[in-house]
């Protein structure tokens, strides 16, 4: 059983690419899906993003990340949310 099938909600922590700089963010899985659709919230280590039916708004990105930034290594499409934000690292 997969325990993202019924969760209330679902937030993925995750590095934001492979150690060769390619997206983990892609816009189509390569692995078998036991919970399609089941995300709501994305964190990385450089972003956070909210899924909604419409696409992917990027909330947040780490300081000294722009949009454009973050959009460059994310393959689908990211929607800038009008509340964008930076935030700290440690």
């Amino acid at each position: 059983m997969d325990l993202a099938t019924n969760a209330k909600r679902v937030i993925v922590a995750m590095e934001h690419t492979t150690r060769d700089n390619k997206p983990k963010i892609v816009n189509q899985c390569s692995f078998p899906l036991t919970a399609p659709n089941c995300v709501d919230d994305i964190i990385t280590d450089i972003a956070v993003i909210k899924v909604k039916t419409q696409g992917l708004f990027l909330m947040e990105a780490a300081q000294g990340w722009s949009p454009e930034d973050v959009q460059a290594i994310t393959e689908p499409k990211l929607i800038v949310s009008d509340n964008f934000k930076t935030f700290q690292t440690a």
